[in-house]
């Protein structure tokens, strides 16, 4: 379902601004960019099923370009803007997109896609930089003025493809069959997310994330869908956000729990300056919300505070109110889309009350491109089709989820997953690193941060020395987000005659006395 009816029947209604803008852009005018972005693709060759990059900050031709590529029934894979120029290269690279879309916003990444796309992304055969020049690309506001804006002939469903991790230490991308349906068909999922949420043709619905990310990015989409307004904000801060629901009169809100706790620690009478009236609903997902913080959240804001534990691979979705929280603190709901197992290591279901994996039968179909391993491996032995996202967890009496731990060690920092093999396969080279577990530790304001525990090689002096050296060494092949805030030293890693890393073991340490091991 697009948001071509809006433009049909309230052309002149906003669909997007930025925060603080006094003009957005129209229904009618995101139509006409979005078909001539499609006629662009066609042009260029691309067809149904082909890939296209996005790389940029949050700005006002985001919307254009996705659902210009949801139209031309192409694959969009929107790239962080705080990766590395390799780190971004290799996502560009490996969804095999056709085209990129890159703005100066989107940093060193983006200019050196832009500058050096032969070597980077060779298969990319168009390079366009939109909100502005790089060197290397063509003008996407230029491209689009010579395209119709009028639909093109062949109009299909695309879909979004969003990278995960790897058995390699590399991200992989989920990959989601594209729809088979007419072009106008309803998407059934989100006009169910819609009903449960009130998005309506009134909701005005603050987007304070980057739209790299899938949520945000399939939340504003949804909004359009329905006909609402999208206020996009360049960054999130914390008095920003308030200012801008009190001036945008905001009806709907996406946040993580690390936004949560910002706005928390602002002076009392900060908080207390803004109206913030106009909230009907407001969604958490992306990491699990500290018990307190959530609770200090519902008492400010009242009972409407949703939240939300699903995975970029869709394959199930759990979903608690604000008043079932208070009755089930720390749970992440009743599944509101498919079916929830919770599997012991023998690979038989648990009884109610009892941790082990959570699999979900019945949601989205999904596989991990160029990764047939780790696609095998989220699936139940037995049981085909069940999959699993790998955390840990039980289910109560009453059919609530609560989690309790991670299988894959994924690090999730600020709502941000961190693969740790990625890091650990980078400081393992380094000349004074024998042996390296990379884990995440408690963080009260991100939830997690991500620790080395190094062995240093003999001879290697351990230390604050170190500790900075080895920090710096990430940082210059890793994004900031991934690399390591602290490094402990131990004489030995844990490890099992075989080599098998005891890391459940190291990581406990860290945990302890904390009744889960997911803030």
């Amino acid at each position: 379902m697009y948001p071509r009816k809006y433009a049909m029947s309230a052309p002149d209604r906003v669909a997007h601004r930025m925060v603080g803008a006094e003009k957005g852009v129209t229904y009618g005018e995101l139509e006409a960019a979005a078909n001539r972005g499609a006629h662009l693709f066609r042009a260029l060759g691309l067809k149904r099923g082909d890939g296209v990059a996005v790389l940029m900050e949050n700005n006002l031709r985001y919307f254009e370009i996705v659902w210009a590529a949801q139209r031309a029934g192409l694959y969009y894979t929107c790239i962080s803007t705080r990766l590395t120029p390799d780190e971004a290269a290799y996502i560009a690279d490996d969804c095999g997109a056709r085209a990129l879309v890159l703005s100066p916003g989107g940093g060193s990444a983006a200019a050196a896609l832009a500058e050096r796309t032969a070597k980077l992304a060779p298969k990319a055969e168009a390079v366009f930089a939109a909100a502005g020049a790089l060197p290397g690309a063509r003008s996407w506001e230029g491209a689009l003025a010579t395209q119709p804006a009028t639909p093109i002939a062949d109009e299909s469903a695309g879909a979004m493809m969003l990278y995960s991790s790897g058995t390699t230490g590399r991200p992989k991308g989920v990959r989601p069959p594209l729809p088979e349906g007419p072009v106008d068909e309803e998407y059934p999922f989100g006009s169910m997310v819609a009903k449960i949420y009130g998005f309506d043709e009134q909701s005005i619905y603050l987007s304070p994330a980057p739209l790299y990310h899938a949520a945000p990015l399939g939340y504003g989409c949804n909004i359009q869908r329905q006909g609402g307004e999208v206020v996009i904000m360049d960054h999130f801060d914390a008095e920003g956000a308030l200012a801008a629901i009190e001036r945008h009169r905001i009806t709907h809100g996406q946040f993580v729990p690390t936004m949560f706790v910002r706005m928390l620690k602002l002076p009392e009478a900060t908080r207390r300056r803004y109206d913030l009236s106009s909230l009907r609903t407001v969604i958490h997902a992306a990491a699990p919300c500290p018990v307190h913080v959530k609770q200090a959240m519902i008492e400010w804001w009242g009972p409407i505070i949703y939240e939300y534990y699903a995975g970029t691979e869709g394959n199930g979705v759990c979903l608690i109110t604000s008043e079932e929280w208070l009755k089930k603190p720390g749970s992440v709901g009743r599944t509101i889309f498919g079916t929830a197992h919770i599997v012991g290591e023998e690979g038989k279901e648990l009884p109610d009350g009892q941790p082990g994996v959570i699999y979900f039968e019945g949601g989205m179909a999904f596989a991990y491109h160029n990764d047939p391993e780790k696609t095998a491996a989220a699936r139940h032995l037995q049981h085909a089709a069940w999959s699993t996202l790998g955390d840990i967890g039980y289910r109560d009496a009453d059919g609530y989820i609560f989690l309790t731990d991670r299988k894959a060690f994924t690090i999730v920092s600020g709502g941000v997953n961190i693969y740790p093999q990625e890091i650990e396969n980078l400081l393992i080279g380094h000349p004074k690193v024998a042996d390296v577990a990379v884990i995440g530790v408690p963080d009260d304001e991100f939830g997690e941060q991500v620790k080395a525990v190094v062995q240093p090689v003999e001879g290697a002096q351990s230390g604050p020395a170190l500790e900075a050296e080895l920090i710096a060494f990430c940082r210059a092949s890793l994004s900031a987000v991934k690399c390591p805030r602290s490094v402990d030293f131990e004489a030995e890693l844990p490890r099992a005659p075989t080599g098998k890393l005891y890391k459940k073991a190291l990581r406990d340490r860290y945990w302890e006395g904390r009744a889960s091991r997911i803030v």
